[in-house]
């Protein structure tokens, strides 16, 4: 008989015993059986290894007013574009991203879902009643009647009564959208969230939050969108959200936005019903919100120069005119406070030394809220915000947002180019990146992939953060973005371990920076801007600051720049000096970019037009991570 080597090598492996074909079991110490370690270090390692990066609110013509503003790219435009596809703008521009996005979570109005489609189609539902009839007229007017039409219908959402009520209409359109995201959901590859946006606005003041769901279609189904039209209370929709879950078992979480434009409201002292916060609000806020949408488009909600003044970074893209009413009520100083993300870090500290917990206990991530179905947050691929200021020579003149004299209030060059949400996490799947916002193990950035990785301790040592196995301690001995320090250790100080790589395909960085905010013995509220890490061998101070500018080579008449300042790698081991064991604390990450060419500067190269003066031409990006708290 003829035996193949193949064939002998069977027969052997089939003789020998189990146990020299797996781990051999060994006594230990103790006396107890264990296994051999695995060959590879790599084998059962559990904590997040990948970030990935996405956009958690986003619009495509299903929302009312994409739709019926021009944009008639759907959903499914919206997750192709995502994903990398080449797809072709409202306006006839080809638009595709430099890299697929990982996930992205389609944020559609709840109010009004798909009305716009469905009145665009002439859909048969619609045309079998007097009010659908209406609508279906109104969006098909053309003209300047069709533009009176939509004027009348946003007024709807200010007195919060919808013109047409139909259930079965409004479920059908919910389903077909989760189906959208289904057939997209790519577990491993990209993930397509369940969400939809809550937007309330108060007497014009911008209370919006992009409702997130963990689950599938099996759980999200069996509801309907809670809508502004419901209540435009965030009470009221924690609510919902808790009666979502004791309902289906699922998982949702709510992300607010643009606080700088609720004037004052975001994170105020009060509750809806106007009483001063209790504990039981407080609970319920940081359960139902642990995030916040700290860079969008329509502007940058992490600092305030008139509240930071020792901050030379604090203004960047600031949105401080007023609310979003029409028109609009202008902005007092008194209101900052309550609206931007290190205020509101330090409220929520003073809140808890009264309360007992902290309402503002939140992590950071950015989102586009971008109308147009395409997520695009380089300044060099910038397709605008709204429907009307995709790229063309006159997009910058626009007005969006109108005083009560008629004038502008924010022209539309104003917009930024941003935001974006980066997670760190298991995997791509709609579960473990859920699970990982829950945890606030996320950061924002206004639109390039910076990566950034933060861990805090009580006894990290300065080689620890060169170290190859720098995660794997921080997760061992620390606490990453998002977490807790508690118990310090007799005359220790919090030690930070910080790595910054800028995004392969964009600018080299700064400098990398510390934000602490705490309250005080006497209970003011403090911050403090601590340098940790500078670019091209600058220093930094006694006093924790570096005064030399990194410079800048940005040429903005050929809208180029190069990355002959700056440093692509940027890490530090930082321990607070000013550590008091029996103050509660914060400390977020800030990285800076250096200058490079703004979307305006682009615009102005690629259609031959001047900018006015006060355009603004160049941008510094950044990132900011979720917070890490110190309680005593």
């Amino acid at each position: 008989m003829h035996l193949s080597i193949r064939s002998i090598f069977l027969i052997i492996s089939l003789a020998l015993p189990i146990a020299a074909l797996s781990q051999e079991l060994f006594t230990n110490k103790d006396g107890l059986l264990e296994r051999e370690p695995e060959f590879s270090p790599y084998v059962d390692r559990h904590f997040p290894q990948r970030v990935y990066f996405g956009d958690t609110h986003h619009h495509s013509s299903y929302s009312f007013d994409s739709g019926m503003f021009g944009n008639t790219l759907g959903p499914e435009d919206s997750f192709r574009f995502a994903r990398g596809e080449e797809v072709t703008a409202a306006n006839g521009v080809k638009a595709k991203l430099i890299r697929p996005l990982d996930f992205l979570a389609v944020t559609d109005h709840a109010a009004y879902l798909g009305f716009t489609e469905l009145m665009r189609t002439s859909d048969p539902r619609l045309m079998a009643t007097q009010g659908g009839r209406e609508m279906v007229e109104g969006y098909q007017a053309g003209g300047e009647e069709a533009w009176l039409f939509v004027v009348s219908m946003m007024k709807d959402f200010d007195i919060g009564k919808p013109r047409l009520v139909d259930l079965d209409l409004n479920r059908s359109v919910w389903e077909k959208v989760v189906d959208i995201a289904s057939e997209y959901n790519d577990p491993g590859f990209f993930t397509a969230f369940n969400g939809y946006e809550w937007t309330s606005a108060p007497t014009g003041n911008n209370l919006h939050r992009n409702v997130i769901f963990r689950d599938g279609p099996d759980r999200v189904k069996q509801i309907l969108p809670f809508s502004a039209f419901d209540s435009d209370e965030p009470e009221a929709l924690w609510e919902f959200m808790a009666n979502y879950e004791e309902k289906t078992g699922g998982q949702v979480l709510a992300i607010p936005h643009n606080p700088n434009i609720s004037n004052g409201l975001t994170f105020a002292a009060t509750m809806s019903n106007g009483k001063r916060l209790t504990r039981e609000y407080a609970e319920k806020r940081a359960l139902w919100e642990p995030l916040l949408e700290v860079t969008q488009a329509k502007g940058d909600s992490e600092a305030h120069p008139f509240l930071s003044t020792e901050d030379e970074f604090a203004d960047f893209e600031t949105w401080d005119f007023g609310n979003a009413g029409s028109p609009m009520v202008p902005k007092q100083n008194n209101m900052l406070q309550y609206e931007y993300a290190r205020s509101a870090l330090q409220w929520g500290l003073k809140h808890q030394i009264k309360l007992g917990t902290n309402p503002f206990k939140f992590g950071m991530v950015g989102g586009t809220d971008n109308h147009v179905s395409l997520s695009t947050t380089r300044e060099e691929n910038f397709f605008g915000k709204l429907p009307n200021l995709l790229p063309g020579p006159d997009r910058t003149q626009e007005a969006m947002v109108m005083k009560a004299d008629g004038t502008p209030a924010v022209k539309s060059w104003e917009t930024a180019a941003s935001g974006l949400t980066a997670v760190w996490a298991h995997e791509n799947t709609r579960e473990s990146l859920w699970d990982a916002m829950a945890r606030k193990e996320v950061y924002a950035t206004t639109g390039s992939r910076i990566t950034v990785r933060v861990f805090a301790g009580w006894d990290f040592e300065a080689d620890e953060v060169e170290r190859p196995d720098f995660a794997e301690q921080g997760y061992k001995r620390g606490v990453p973005m998002g977490g807790d320090l508690t118990e310090a250790p007799a005359e220790s100080s919090p030690v930070f371990m910080v790595r910054a790589l800028r995004d392969v395909d964009g600018a080299n960085l700064d400098r990398v920076q510390i934000i602490k905010g705490w309250v005080d013995a006497d209970g003011q509220m403090q911050e403090r801007v601590y340098d940790i890490a500078v670019s091209d061998g600058r220093t930094i101070g006694a006093d924790g600051r570096s005064k030399a500018s990194v410079g800048s080579t940005v040429n903005i008449t050929d809208a180029s720049y190069t990355n002959s300042i700056g440093d692509a790698l940027l890490m530090a081991h930082w321990e607070d000096p000013d550590f008091d064991v029996g103050l509660q604390a914060f400390y977020y990450v800030r990285v800076i970019e250096i200058p490079t060419p703004r979307w305006t500067a682009y615009d102005a190269k690629r259609f031959g037009v001047t900018m006015a003066e006060d355009v603004r031409m160049t941008v510094t990006d950044r990132a900011y991570t979720s917070p890490i708290w110190y309680t005593p």
